[in-house]
């Protein structure tokens, strides 16, 4: 299955045996973002079929960094819930201005799964008018075991000895500092030597992916070679995995720093850097 699906594909494929559709929207760790309730929401109308991942606690709750990949068992527990298998084809899709159905992509793919995306999530499917139901499936418990890796991870100490290009998903202004972080223990500013491109403008505006000459161009005018190795962050590892799907979707395998800048920017000893990349 490719790693973007289209709502046209996805409507035809209701229902087919092998076919698991995830919500991924997340809210819970992502500081001045609008409130959401992702529960709600996929109460009130989701995709038929699909259900709830409920990516918010699909991380590492021992971790006092945010959204920490989680444990294994908590994983492998949460895809047998879900009734997922070795031969499940999942698709992803959220509700959120972060596209957080990168991020479980991501997440997914360090256990071994492989997932796609629905281009355009949910929003175009309703702008389509395409059916929308209330009742939550019932899905049939599985038994999951991860498998290898299908994506990257770099931790604190990698990155400080990493020569890797360094892309920051995060707005221009926090990048530069010129906006103050919104997590009180982070210092303002960006990684030494690290390259900006704000998570949003991998997008069209009718929230679809751009082509991958248009994002080959982005990392190009971000003075990023996207032949060579690159490693992705953030502010807690959420729009970083938007970076690497892009650069999925260009057949590069980008890793994402999870800690990102809410562990870089606490740290006392790391070096940090204002202004213009």
């Amino acid at each position: 299955m490719d790693a973007l699906v289209t709502t046209e594909w996805l409507a035809g494929a209701l229902g087919s045996e092998g076919l698991v559709i995830l919500d991924a929207t997340y809210t819970s760790t992502l500081p001045g973002s609008a409130k959401q309730d992702p529960e709600a929401e996929y109460a009130a109308a989701h995709i038929p079929g699909a259900l709830l991942l409920d990516l918010d606690t699909l991380v590492d709750v021992d971790d006092p960094l945010p959204s920490m990949l989680p444990p294994r068992d908590l994983f492998e527990a949460r895809m047998a819930a879900l009734g997922i298998t070795a031969e499940s084809r999942v698709v992803l899709y959220d509700n959120s201005p972060h596209h957080t159905s990168c991020r479980a992509w991501w997440v997914l793919g360090r256990f071994g799964v492989e997932a796609s995306l629905l281009d355009g999530g949910i929003a175009k499917w309703k702008a389509e008018g395409r059916p929308l139901e209330q009742d939550a499936p019932s899905p049939i418990r599985s038994r999951f075991e991860a498998g290898a890796p299908r994506t990257q991870v770099r931790s604190l100490v990698e990155m400080q000895a990493t020569d890797e290009q360094i892309v920051d998903a995060r707005s221009a202004a926090r990048f530069t500092g010129d906006e103050p972080d919104p997590r009180k223990e982070c210092a303002p500013g960006h990684i030494p030597g690290s390259k900006n491109i704000p998570q949003g403008r991998f997008f069209e505006a009718d929230g679809t992916w751009k082509s991958p000459a248009k994002l080959r161009d982005l990392f190009e005018e971000a003075g990023l070679d996207i032949g060579k190795p690159l490693v992705a962050t953030c502010g807690s590892g959420i729009t970083a995995s938007v970076i690497a799907f892009a650069a999925h979707l260009l057949g590069r395998d980008v890793p994402v720093y999870d800690g990102s800048w809410s562990e870089w920017g606490a740290s006392p000893t790391t070096a940090k850097a204002l202004g213009p990349a």
